[in-house]
């Protein structure tokens, strides 16, 4: 069989050719006709078999179901380039269409795509094969060569398309024979990998339960640990508060009978009014450390209970100015209380807000040496009130900054200006902080040795501490 190119029919530029099915051996011509194209086009041996199996099935239907076919071969690119051949029915008007459709299902798994046209459409069949990615279409002056070399070939017999047949299924088989050889040792690999997982399996699942095994024995062990250090903590808790309860009425019997002696009738020496000043003075500031124990020892037993109410901070301020002011001050330090203007009332403990207020302007006056000491609040973000105390003193070492928060906590070499060999409890600071989280709010420091520091307490203003009073 020729090709053929019916009479006024005139080629597409990427049209490569034209035949005709009309008999059986057609069938054998479009086969080997098809495997040719694929080939001059650059597809693989793979890719040509399968384009001529579907060529030769799809001839052999047609022939059947509709008297034969026009087949076209061309090329075409709808975003990658492909091989597309069209087999339009001869005389589709006595075809079952579905019957003819059902039968090209098998045949749509050898090709990218197989369509069947249907009327009011010219009845035809259409393969697309793509090109593999990496490959280009073909340029025209190429495709007119491979028209022209197409159409001077003389086509094969049936024996010949036969034997060409024959070779490429032997030449499959061995394929499929070397795939399934592959396939035996791939499968004895993975058996032979599943028996190593399974024994790892196995090895990591005893190594698991002995990890869980010490997990939940060293859960015991801190939960025990836990007990204890709860035990410890409230033992420390009820010793702190009985022995500073048990030091404090002494304690005030010595300062009371110290008093009393420098009070007396007859005149005191030099010598005898000194000590009885010194006596004075030790017994005030072991006082004072007894009375700071038994305040830490409340507030970490849980006993200080906040009493609520809306509380004006500029009253507070003005209660810090007259107390302080009146224990006196250093000439060269000024103690600047900004009015707060701006800061709504807040609800909060007005006794513990004062403590730990009182306890930071005192402290910080301690350290200073000159310059000024300044209480200050702001409102921030509408919700929260920020009480700064701020000062010019000795700063604090950053390393140190969250010491000093720990109970009996003093920063190496810092004392009081003024008082070389004075020392204090180290126990302000802790309480300060701990008045300040029972309020719902927290204390914080920033410090620079030589600049001074700043102490911040940050508050809610309408809502009060853990119990959520509004």
């Amino acid at each position: 069989m020729s090709p053929y190119r019916g009479p006024g029919v005139l080629a597409d530029p990427d049209e490569l050719l034209r035949m005709r099915i009309r008999a059986e051996h057609d069938v054998f011509a479009v086969r080997q006709r098809g495997r040719e194209v694929a080939a001059v086009v650059g597809l693989d041996r793979q890719d040509q078999v399968r384009v001529a199996t579907a060529l030769s099935e799809v001839g052999r239907l047609m022939l059947m179901g509709t008297g034969g076919a026009t087949v076209i071969f061309d090329l075409v690119d709808d975003g990658a380039p492909a091989l597309r051949v069209r087999a339009e029915a001869t005389d589709p008007s006595g075809a079952d269409l579905d019957d003819l459709a059902s039968l090209m299902a098998p045949v749509a798994r050898l090709v990218d795509e197989l369509t069947l046209q249907t009327p009011p459409d010219p009845v035809r069949v259409v393969i697309l094969r793509r090109f593999p990615p990496g490959m280009r279409r073909l340029p025209r002056g190429r495709v007119a060569e491979i028209r022209a070399a197409l159409e001077s070939r003389a086509p094969a017999g049936p024996l010949d398309e036969l034997a060409a047949q024959n070779e490429q299924l032997l030449a499959t088989l061995e394929q499929v024979q070397q795939q399934r050889d592959e396939l035996l040792r791939l499968n004895g690999e993975l058996e032979e990998t599943n028996r190593g997982v399974m024994a790892l399996y196995g090895q990591l699942s005893s190594e698991l339960e002995e990890t869980n095994r010490g997990v939940v024995a060293l859960y015991a062990e801190l939960d025990e640990r836990s007990a204890q250090l709860r035990e410890a903590s409230e033992a420390k808790t009820r010793f702190l508060a009985n022995a500073s309860h048990e030091l404090r009425a002494p304690v005030t019997s010595i300062i009371g009978l110290a008093r009393l002696l420098g009070t007396g009738d007859g005149p005191l020496t030099p010598d005898q009014a000194e000590q009885i000043e010194l006596i004075d003075n030790s017994a005030t500031d072991l006082l004072r450390v007894v009375n700071d124990l038994l305040d830490l020892a409340k507030a970490e037993s849980g006993r200080i209970e906040p009493q609520w109410e809306k509380v004006a901070l500029a009253e507070v301020f003005a209660q810090l100015r007259a107390v302080i002011s009146g224990l006196g001050q250093r000439p060269d330090v000024d103690l600047v209380v900004d009015d707060p203007v701006g800061v709504p009332p807040l609800l909060t403990d007005p006794v513990l807000l004062t403590q730990v207020l009182r306890n930071l302007v005192t402290n910080a006056l301690k350290f200073t040496e000159h310059g000024a000491v300044r209480l200050s609040a702001t409102c921030r973000d509408g919700d929260r009130v920020t009480v700064s105390v701020q000062d010019t003193g000795i700063g604090i070492p950053e390393d140190q900054q969250q010491r000093i928060f720990e109970e009996f906590y003093q920063v190496p070499g810092a004392r009081p200006v003024g008082q070389p060999g004075a020392r204090g409890t180290g126990l302000g600071l802790p309480y300060a902080r701990r008045l300040a989280l029972l309020l719902g709010g927290d204390l914080r420091v920033r410090s620079r040795v030589g600049q001074g520091s700043t102490f911040t307490v940050e508050l809610p203003l309408r809502t009060g501490s853990r119990q959520g009073v509004r």
